[in-house]
């Protein structure tokens, strides 16, 4: 949405849809908020429009403490989108300023710190520094909030260099010191006699870690995720606990200062506001406007806060935009009909993309990948339900003991060959990937869709000339000019499509392929329970297992 008119009506109209799409500031009163936000709408001329909150920072406003906008589900752009900006934006969400500074962000992009600084300011009216303080300030509420870490400790861990530059942030966008906003949100709890609920951000305070709500936009097919992660979960790294409706999916985290322990519930009731009528762009997106899974993180040093948070997100696509899918699919004569019966289906990321390259290379059932947990991961301190060990790192597996294609894959990630951080180029990965030995095409593309989140997959742009490397390898049947003219249809949200296709059984497990179509079309509504296990559950490669 680029016109400020028919921003100014999403505002009007409280339209959820696009909570972090932008945003917009009041200028009498000096606040910025997302568009859903429940107060009066302020008249046209005293409204500017940003297309970030570090930019609405920057201009002056602070954040609106009833709307929370700092708390909005990620755009959606950011995923999709492959340039500068794009890649900048995954690499600053995954912390890499805060880590590396602008530097570190530039050397990383492939392009010198000046640009880099141009092209965000030019787009977002913001540049890393200002995004990635944004993110700092975000992060900071959060523990102000939900933990009782002294505000000196809190600073740090927060990624703040000193405790005045903490203290001045806080107050220039939140218009409080931090003490203020900690004993306003005690005393919101207090008259509630309640935990604090405001979206997107911490709802308590947990003896078991820090306690948040992650929050989405529109219709969320939670059943269908927790089924997609519960069949691939890892023993010792992953468990998935609860019966069909509460479960609740655990998991280990190696971060960069520590490690940590994230569990995510799954909703057992409503979560959501019901949207206003206006604006429904097809009968797949009507329901809510959006709502939050309820996650807790237990982290070794907090400073790992905000990279655990989006590494989560992108686990869940937590910022996906289903509208938009359901808008571009649902016009689809194949496709309409599954979109229409599942809204919300989402297309899994992962925490840990390293780790997915691994699992997927390796192939076989989830057990496969646990054998090589138990003899090379790390144990945790203490062990926690079913909860053992971290996954293995890649110079970890690069020994002449562990099977190849395996320990290829491994050195080529120690040594760069191969790059699959959150802002990579994936084009250049999945081509790094499928050149590999006993690598190929098809578990390239995999890779490419879940391990870099990447939702245009099915595109066929540069896997498809790759051939077949090896046993995970090969391109699909059924006539590339066929398949690009299906796949081009469904563009940019081909990864979406294909787990549709997947859930109703009209494309083989794990088949990426949309030349596999021409003989499923007329697959039974019984195969859907066993469709979309994918490449995890399937012997993709001839590596024998590691013990």
């Amino acid at each position: 949405m680029r016109d400020d008119d028919a921003r100014y009506e999403a505002v009007s109209s409280r339209d959820a849809r696009f909570d972090g799409e932008f945003f917009f500031a009041v200028v009498t009163t000096g606040i910025y908020c997302r568009p859903s936000c429940p107060a009066v709408t302020p008249k046209r001329v005293n409204v500017r429009f940003f297309v970030s909150a570090a930019a609405a920072q920057a201009a002056g406003f602070r954040a609106c403490r009833r709307c929370r906008p700092d708390a909005v589900p990620g755009s959606a752009e950011w995923n999709v989108r492959a340039d500068l900006v794009g890649r900048a934006m995954r690499f600053i969400g995954d912390g890499v300023v805060d880590r590396e500074g602008v530097g570190g962000l530039a050397r990383r992009l492939g392009y010198s710190a000046r640009q880099v600084q141009r092209q965000l300011t030019a787009e977002l009216g913001a540049g890393p520094v200002a995004l990635a303080r944004a993110r700092r300030a975000h992060t900071a509420r959060v523990l102000l909030q939900t933990t009782n870490l002294p505000v000196t400790e809190l600073a740090f861990a927060a990624g703040f260099a000193s405790i005045r530059q903490f203290n001045d942030t806080m107050r220039e966008i939140y218009a409080g010191t931090p003490s203020e906003l900690r004993a306003a949100a005690a005393g919101r709890r207090g008259r509630a006699g309640a935990p604090s609920q405001g979206a997107g951000g911490g709802s308590r305070s947990a003896p078991g870690g820090i306690a948040l709500r992650l929050a989405y936009r529109g219709p969320y097919a939670t059943a269908e995720i927790f089924d997609f992660l519960q069949v691939r979960a890892v023993p010792g790294v992953e468990e998935v606990r609860g019966s069909h409706g509460t479960r609740t999916y655990r998991r280990t985290l190696r971060l960069t200062y520590g490690s940590g322990i994230a569990e995510v519930d799954e909703p057992t009731g409503p979560r959501t506001r019901k949207r206003p009528p206006a604006g429904l762009v097809c009968p797949a997106a009507r329901g809510a406007d959006g709502g939050w899974l309820e996650c807790r993180l237990r982290l070794t040093d907090l400073r790992d806060l905000s990279t655990a948070v989006q590494r989560m997100r992108r686990l869940f696509d937590l910022d996906a935009d289903p509208y938009a899918v359901a808008e571009r699919l649902g016009a689809d004569p194949t496709l309409g009909p599954l979109v229409a019966a599942r809204p919300g289906l989402r297309s899994p990321g992962a925490a840990d993309p390293e780790e997915l390259a691994v699992r997927i290379v390796l192939g076989g059932p989830p057990e496969r990948a646990a054998e090589l947990v138990r003899a090379y991961g790390k144990p945790l301190d203490a062990v926690d339900g079913g909860l053992t060990h971290l996954f293995p790192t890649p110079g970890e597996l690069t020994g002449e003991e562990v099977a190849e294609p395996v320990r290829t894959l491994c050195t080529a990630l120690a040594d760069g060959t191969v790059v699959l951080d959150a802002g990579a180029d994936r084009y250049a990965a999945e081509r790094a990937l499928a050149a590999l030995p006993g690598v190929g095409a098809k578990a390239a593309a995999y890779i490419r869709m879940r391990a870099l989140g990447d939702p245009d997959i099915g595109d066929s742009g540069d896997s498809g000339d790759s051939g077949d490397s090896g046993g995970a390898g090969g391109a699909g049947e059924g006539g590339p000019a066929g398949e690009r003219a299906v796949a081009g249809a469904w563009r940019p949200w081909g990864a979406y499509a294909v787990h549709h296709l997947w859930r109703a059984g009209l494309l083989p497990a794990g088949e990426l392929s949309v030349g596999e179509l021409s003989g499923c079309a007329g697959a039974l509504p019984g195969r859907a329970e066993e469709a979309g296990r994918g490449w995890e559950a399937a012997p993709v490669a001839v590596a024998a297992p590691v013990g």
